[in-house]
């Protein structure tokens, strides 16, 4: 992959110099995921994840053959070129949540996850470090095609990894039908809005992409306009940021040690505007070598730390739409970053493009201070399961809705305001897992009773709502219930009259 993504920012240099024109070498390649990301996401929850990867690699394997073809015929336009690239992305944006929702089920616990995160990180930049130095070599002995046939080629061994690996279900597998596709979407964001670490997790990487991707977009033309090199001299400064990544995946516990996540997410991106002032004014390549490295160990540092962040935020039943999420904030960042950075570089020239990118992710630190990041389990997502089986005098269907819960309490007056402020934190639990309202209401006249209300779209889906509460919601619901003068707080539940009957 990373060999074709050299050629190809390098074979548009020579179709179309204009710095917007190699920008949108960086924009296809994001973009697809950025307008996939949320249905990717739902497909990884509701399909065989197996199935779809193996899929979807085929086909992005045959696009990207075709693409080669048209380079060794030397057909290939910018549009073709673009075309095909965006083709193949969709293919991979497609698949690219499943990915990463699998990453869990390869270690043995909730502990190994940001280890497994990092190592995972390191055999990617490996690859960027091996990727673009080979792109130089082999344009220059077998061609410009031949990068973009060692890349759809190298995929037939994903393919057949795919094919050896068997998914182990879950124990509570087959327990309710898959969610229907729009339905999933919508649980899916719905989550999302609600998830406080997640949306925090968001906020900063928009914050650090939207500039970082600076110089991702631009470094073709740094190699080629500010230092006066080829393919090889590009082609080493990508092979930089893979090496620097490396290294800064095996700093990454001792900087940890000092550092917290949003500690280590603020020092990358001081770094990587470091980086960006360097690139702008430099002129000798050795100069932005050492920037390349720099930028790699940054790049690595602030990535990482996001994607535990994501990871550990999302329970298991929601992961691949809310990982989905994030890679649909992550690759808008960077479309909207490259398309940015490539039109500021247009009129201002690079150096400027570059201060003022440098500029912007400082000047973003402070903003998004308060937004904190996790990077261990400070919540337990473990399904409680502690929601006792509603009683029914009938079954209900299971697409019966919408369903209104409501919880009646019985609040001593003095304890009035404490009680609002605790069950507050009901809400967006509840929204979390399924339900599209939430609200709070005291009985007129009755001193010290208390209705809290919840809707859920359908009867399947109230009962899915069931097993989604956490062992941390469970927690918040007993900090409420304290405040039962006496029993318990009394569940009812009731189904709308006009969408069916019982059976």
């Amino acid at each position: 992959m990373w060999i074709q993504s050299t050629a190809a920012g390098w074979l548009m240099t020579s179709l179309n110099p204009d710095p917007r024109a190699v920008a949108m070498v960086q924009v296809v390649t994001s973009l697809p995921m950025f307008l996939l990301g949320l249905p990717a996401g739902a497909l990884a929850d509701i399909c065989d994840r197996r199935q779809l990867l193996l899929v979807m690699e085929i086909l992005g394997i045959l696009l990207t053959l075709a693409l080669a073809l048209l380079v060794t015929l030397h057909h290939v336009s910018v549009i073709s070129m673009l075309l095909l690239i965006f083709l193949a992305g969709v293919a991979y944006a497609l698949d690219a949540p499943a990915w990463q929702a699998i990453v869990p089920q390869l270690v043995g616990g909730q502990k190994d996850l940001a280890p497994a995160i990092a190592l995972n990180s390191v055999g990617i930049n490996i690859s960027r470090a091996i990727g673009p130095a080979l792109a130089g070599l082999t344009i220059g002995w077998w061609g410009m095609s031949a990068p973009f046939w060692i890349n759809g080629l190298s995929n037939v061994g994903v393919v057949a990894a795919l094919f050896w690996w068997r998914e182990k279900e879950s124990a509570a597998a087959g327990e309710f039908p898959p969610e229907r596709f729009g339905n999933a979407i919508r649980t899916g964001l719905r989550h999302a809005r609600y998830n406080r670490l997640l949306r925090a997790t968001l906020l900063r990487a928009t914050g650090f992409l939207l500039f970082g991707t600076a110089y991702w977009a631009l470094l073709p033309l740094v190699a080629k306009d500010r230092l006066g090199g080829g393919p090889e001299l590009y082609g080493l400064l990508l092979g930089a940021i893979g090496i620097g990544a490396i290294g800064g995946a095996f700093l990454m516990p001792r900087i940890k040690e000092r550092l917290n996540a949003d500690g280590l997410v603020v020092a990358g991106t001081v770094g990587t505007a470091v980086t960006l002032v360097v690139f702008g004014l430099a002129r000798q390549p050795a100069i932005a070598f050492l920037a390349c490295l720099l930028a790699g160990l940054c790049w690595i540092s602030v990535l990482a730390t996001l994607n535990v962040s994501a990871q550990v935020a999302l329970p298991k039943w929601v992961r691949g739409r809310g990982l989905a999420t994030y890679s649909t904030v992550m690759f808008g960042a960077l479309t909207l970053g490259s398309m940015l950075w490539g039109e500021v570089a247009s009129l201002t020239g690079l150096p400027i493009a570059h201060c003022l990118a440098a500029a912007g992710a400082v000047i973003a630190i402070p903003l998004l201070r308060r937004w904190k990041l996790e990077s261990a389990n400070v919540i337990d997502l473990t399904p409680s399961m502690h929601w006792p089986e509603p009683v029914l005098f009938a079954d209900i269907d299971d697409d019966r809705g919408p369903v209104l819960v409501t919880v009646e309490y019985h609040v001593a007056p003095t304890n009035r305001n404490a009680f609002l402020a605790a069950i507050q934190h009901l809400a967006a639990g509840r929204k979390r897992d399924g339900a599209y309202y939430w609200g709070v209401f005291e009985d007129a006249a009755v001193p010290g009773r208390w209705i809290e209300t919840f809707l859920v779209d359908s009867w399947l889906e109230h009962m899915r709502q069931h097993t989604r509460v956490t062992r941390t919601d469970q927690l918040a619901e007993a900090a409420v219930a304290r405040f039962q003068v006496e029993g318990a707080p009394k569940v009812t539940h009731f189904i709308g009259a006009e969408d069916g009957s019982f059976t």
